[in-house]
């Protein structure tokens, strides 16, 4: 069964937070996490399982930040197997019956595109169309496309996605307090652009807590007329003893999205701060 007959008649579960994560497991500052892959797999299978374990229908693989900008093609390649290989690892060594999903992890490139900054959105669609063809090369069961905070560089990434693949694709935003990208546009906006571009499932994620999220979410929910997704932050973060915490803790946040699931939204999950 693949991941769209599942969503038909399922509430899809994503996983959660990685990032903090790895750092609570002595990632450095400055580090690029995507190299685990390859230097701590255990760590990365032993993170990815738990998520599995506790009824995680979706892992993303660890690469958010795997592309030719900041790669050489060669470790870029090296990374992405890597990455796949350890999902699938989790998921054939987990305890949980439910069905499982590897999906690609693709974030934004870490560039402006014009007319905000200098890179070319010709050249932002071959970067993560590199990045998508190894990930169907080794084997991933869909491409999520996610934390994008500009209209045009989420386009140019879901391009690249479906002109070099036949996977589906999940693409989710990253939305100010404004209720807005960084580079202004409206969740109607979005709506109307991803879904004209094919996109199999859309929502929002990171950034703010789940209740502060619900006001952009269900502009999602009264436009799309495919899947609706939301993997909310466990709220804002704050330093506590030079440890970095957040505010909302595991019962409200289950609590508030599971009134959004009521609301309509098919696939759910956490990010920053959110663990298995």
């Amino acid at each position: 069964m693949n991941i769209l007959e599942y969503l038909k008649d399922n509430i899809l579960y994503m996983d959660g937070g990685m990032g903090t994560l790895l750092q609570a497991e002595g990632l450095q500052p400055g580090e690029h996490p995507e190299r685990w892959n390859m230097s701590h797999p255990e760590v990365i299978i032993k993170l990815q399982k738990a998520y599995f374990d506790a009824g995680t229908n979706m892992i993303n693989t660890n690469t958010f930040g795997a592309n030719s900008l900041k790669f050489e093609d060669e470790e870029l390649e090296e990374i992405i197997k890597a990455a796949i290989a350890n999902a699938r690892a989790a998921a054939e060594s987990s305890t949980g019956k439910q069905q499982k999903f590897v999906a690609l992890d693709i974030g934004p490139t870490g560039r402006l595109l014009k007319p905000y900054g200098d890179f070319d959105f010709e050249e932002a669609v071959a970067v993560f169309a590199k990045t998508v063809r190894l990930g169907v090369k080794y084997g991933v069961d869909l491409i999520f496309i996610e934390t994008m905070n500009d209209s045009y560089e989420t386009k140019a990434a879901l391009l690249a996605a479906k002109e070099n693949s036949d996977l589906p694709v999940f693409v989710s935003n990253a939305y100010s307090e404004d209720g807005k990208l960084m580079t202004g546009a409206s969740p109607a906006a979005m709506v109307a652009l991803l879904e004209g571009m094919g996109a199999d499932a859309i929502g929002v994620n990171c950034s703010l807590g789940p209740k502060a999220l619900a006001p952009i979410v269900e502009q999602y929910l009264e436009k799309a007329s495919v899947p609706v997704m939301l993997k909310p932050n466990a709220g804002l973060p704050r330093d506590v003893d030079g440890k970095t915490v957040f505010d909302v803790l595991p019962e409200e946040f289950s609590e508030e999205v599971l009134a959004l699931v009521k609301k309509g939204v098919r696939v759910v999950g956490g990010c920053c701060g959110t663990t298995p």
